[in-house]
């Protein structure tokens, strides 16, 4: 890379003092400077200096210029017009200054800090990838644990938004991250998101206490389908046909997954389905209602509000639904039962950290890359859990159930890559 610098060069270089020394010369010994400075002296022509040669010489330069033709004698001899010398100056036009553009060569290794700053952020990013994978794997592991032997999910995700309440409090008490200054209208956009939100997470918690990890995942590979009739619906947003041919490995990997998977039941299907439904909804919802430029904000202070919204609006549904599961007096009862309560506590402490840790990072990822690029690596994600979960687990697998999971997860990159094709305008 090269940078530019500019130049100034007056495009008649004789125009300064040593000029007239020059014509000195070339008229003779018969020249008298004492004539030529009284000329010069009347039209206020005085010789610059050494270090300003050049720019003083031609703005007090004369348009005229003169010479004094053969001479033959000083006493009688004028200064007259000297035709045969015309680039000394005599057009105003040409006497001034040109801005040139000079390439200038860079100093070696100039390049080196840009190159470093982002080999530090591909560092960065692929820091932020593995926490993701990590997080969310581990939420799902202790999630799973603790849904097997305390089967209230209303219960366990009112705890996790109670915990990420918590950690959002903490981190506007003590400056962490900017706390937000929140209009009526902005509250009133954002409590549908916290209503399905809640209710997504939910049935992904009663879906994961119903069937397997890696069965509740490959049904949640169908996400794109909801995506696609909610956006068509609610936002105008008609798929290509490169998205709809996309969408038909989903659906066949995910039937033949369900056909073959050894924990199905339809109470775990339907809840995987439902919290598709409901994950999407919010997304078309978020895009319909904050479009308000002054509305707007950025994702992590916008999960922030609806998590602590989700935990107020959850707590009485858990409640009712549930009851009050979570008093020392019914732990006390469950140990005794041979529930260990201590056990399920940290699970649904941890479950609850990584749950709120994996969604801030996700946020955090998607403010460094296209919408596209955090869609393949959901894609990876969930592959990922899929994985660990059935190596945690050991989850049976066959063949032909692993053949399927395998070929909606391809699917739901194919869809991916293909959405950010535009389709072409119409001519008139």
């Amino acid at each position: 890379m090269q940078s530019t610098a500019f130049a100034l060069s007056p495009p008649l270089p004789s125009l300064g003092w040593p000029s007239l020394q020059s014509s000195r010369r070339r008229l003779g010994s018969g020249f008298d400077p004492a004539r030529v400075s009284a000329v010069a002296s009347s039209r206020d022509l005085s010789p610059p200096d050494d270090a300003a040669c050049g720019l003083a010489a031609v703005r007090s330069f004369p348009p005229r210029c003169w010479s004094s033709g053969s001479l033959p004698s000083l006493s009688s001899s004028r200064l007259r017009p000297w035709s045969g010398v015309r680039d000394l100056g005599c057009d105003r036009e040409k006497s001034r200054f040109e801005v040139r553009a000079t390439s200038v060569p860079e100093a070696p290794g100039g390049g080196g800090g840009e190159k470093s700053g982002s080999v530090a952020k591909n560092l960065e990013l692929g820091l932020l990838f593995g926490l993701w994978f990590l997080f969310n794997s581990y939420f799902n592991i202790y999630n799973k644990q603790v849904l097997k032997v305390y089967h209230h999910p209303a219960t366990i995700t009112m705890i996790q938004f109670a915990v990420g309440s918590v950690l959002v409090l903490f981190m506007w008490t003590f400056n962490l991250y900017k706390r937000p200054n929140l209009s009526r209208s902005q509250l009133m956009a954002i409590v549908p998101l916290a209503v399905v939100h809640s209710l997504g997470n939910l049935f992904t918690n009663m879906s994961l206490g119903k069937v397997a990890v890696s069965f509740t995942h490959t049904i949640k590979a169908t996400e794109p389908f909801f995506s696609v009739i909610l956006s068509a619906m609610f936002l105008g947003e008609m798929p290509t046909p490169w998205v709809v041919g996309s969408l038909l490995p989903i659906a066949g990997g995910v039937a033949l997954a369900s056909m073959t998977e050894a924990s199905f039941n339809w109470a775990g299907f339907w809840s995987a389905m439902a919290s598709n439904l409901t994950n999407q909804s919010r997304n078309v919802l978020s895009k319909k209602v904050m479009v308000k430029k002054e509305e707007s904000m950025d994702n992590i202070t916008l999960f922030s509000i609806i998590t602590i919204m989700s935990f107020i609006l959850l707590f009485p549904a858990a409640c009712y639904m549930e009851g009050f599961k979570f008093t020392p007096g019914y732990f006390e009862l469950a140990a005794k039962s041979g529930l260990n309560v201590k056990q399920v506590l940290v699970r649904s402490l941890l479950a609850a950290l990584c749950f709120h840790a994996y969604q801030q990072v996700s946020y955090m990822i998607l403010e460094r890359v296209s919408p596209v690029t955090h869609s393949v690596g959901n894609c990876v994600k969930r592959v990922v859990v899929i994985v660990s979960s059935v190596l945690f687990f050991r989850t049976p697998v066959s063949p032909i159930n692993a053949i399927g999971t395998g070929i909606a997860l391809a699917g739901v990159f194919l869809y991916s890559r293909v959405k950010r094709i535009k389709p072409k305008p119409k001519t008139a």
